[in-house]
C-alpha cells in the first residue's frame, strides 16, 4: 500500500490502526487491511464466513474498516459485501503442492456453492508458494472457464505483484 501511495488502516486482531510511518514487520501481526482507491475496501484474513461455516484464508469486502469488527453487526455477516474469497497455501515442498491444491480447490468449490445458493457470485482465487505442472493445468482450466478468478505463485515476483494489483483494484 505504501509503495503505491495508498493510505491504509491495518487490523491486529483487536484494533484498527492508522498506517504507521514505519511499517517494517507489520505483516507479522497483520490480520486485515483497509484502503480506498475508487471505493473503500477491506481485506480480512482467516475469518469464519457465515454461509460457508468455515474459515477462509483471504476475504475482500466492499466497505471500510469501521464496518468490520467482532460484534454481531459486523459487515462480514452481510454476504453481499463479499467481493472475493481466496485460499492461501504456503508450503514450498513440491511433493505436497498437489495435496495443498486439492484441499484449497475443495474449499473454493464449497465457497462458490454456498454463495450460488443465494444467487451471489464473489470472485474466488488461489495463492500458493508451490505450483506444480499437474495442478497448474487444472488451475489454468479453471481460470479459462471462469470458475477461478485469479491464481498466483508467491515465489514468482511478477505473479505476486499482479495479485496485489488485482486485489487492490477490485
Amino acid at each position: 500500500m505504501k509503495i503505491i501511495g495508498y493510505k491504509y488502516f491495518w487490523y491486529d486482531g483487536v484494533n484498527w490502526i492508522e498506517q504507521p510511518k514505519n511499517d517494517v514487520d507489520i505483516e507479522l501481526r497483520l490480520k486485515g487491511l483497509s484502503w480506498q482507491n475508487k471505493k473503500k475496501r477491506t481485506l480480512l484474513m482467516n475469518i469464519k464466513v457465515p454461509i460457508v461455516n468455515k474459515n477462509v484464508d483471504l476475504c475482500l469486502f466492499d466497505g471500510d474498516f469501521t464496518s468490520f469488527n467482532k460484534s454481531t453487526d459486523s459487515q462480514h455477516r452481510d454476504l453481499s459485501k463479499y467481493l472475493a474469497l481466496g485460499e492461501l497455501k504456503g508450503g514450498i515442498d513440491p511433493a505436497g503442492a498437489d495435496e495443498h491444491w486439492k484441499t484449497a480447490n475443495s474449499a473454493l468449490i464449497r465457497i462458490r456453492a454456498a454463495f450460488e445458493k443465494l444467487k451471489l457470485s464473489p470472485k474466488t482465487f488461489f495463492v500458493a508458494s508451490a505450483i506444480e505442472k499437474s495442478m497448474a493445468e487444472e488451475i489454468y482450466n479453471q481460470l479459462i472457464n471462469k470458475n477461478l478468478s485469479f491464481a498466483s505463485n508467491l515465489t514468482n515476483e511478477t505473479q505476486l505483484v499482479n495479485l496485489c494489483n488485482w486485489i487492490v483494484n477490485l
